[in-house]
């Protein structure tokens, strides 16, 4: 029954809401509803609703540049509820002391955002 989901994308100075380049936590989770939708389609045929957070964690800063995964997991299912899990890594990192481009791929990504919550899928609209 486990499904999951990947999204992987790069902070851009146009996510950067605050100073020093420092990305809003929102931003991370539009990416979790973006993995939800995925997930609920693969499960579902259909894109159902995010209806509620129980849990989010703002673990660690994320900047423009820095690359985030995305994953999210299906972990229980109801009748129309999908209970969810998420997690969101950075992956890579700018270098802008070394040149303009040059990035380095984190060996041990590092946690910045985890959440919980759940999705619903109605009964009319299920298809799988």
């Amino acid at each position: 029954m486990s499904k999951t989901a990947l999204i992987r994308v790069r902070m851009s100075s146009h996510d950067a809401h605050y100073g020093g380049n420092l990305v809003d936590g929102a931003k991370m989770l539009q990416l979790f509803g973006d993995v939800a939708t995925e997930l609920l389609i693969q499960h579902d045929g259909d894109e159902g609703l995010f209806k509620a957070y129980d849990n989010v964690e703002f673990i660690a800063p994320v900047y423009a540049g820095d690359y985030i995964e995305a994953t999210g997991e299906i972990i229980s299912v109801g009748n129309s509820s999908r209970k969810m899990e998420f997690i969101a890594k950075k992956v890579i990192v700018p270098r802008p002391d070394i040149s303009p481009s040059a990035a380095d791929i984190l060996e041990v990504p590092i946690i910045v955002c985890k959440a919980s919550g759940t999705c619903v899928t109605p009964k009319s609209c299920q298809r799988k």
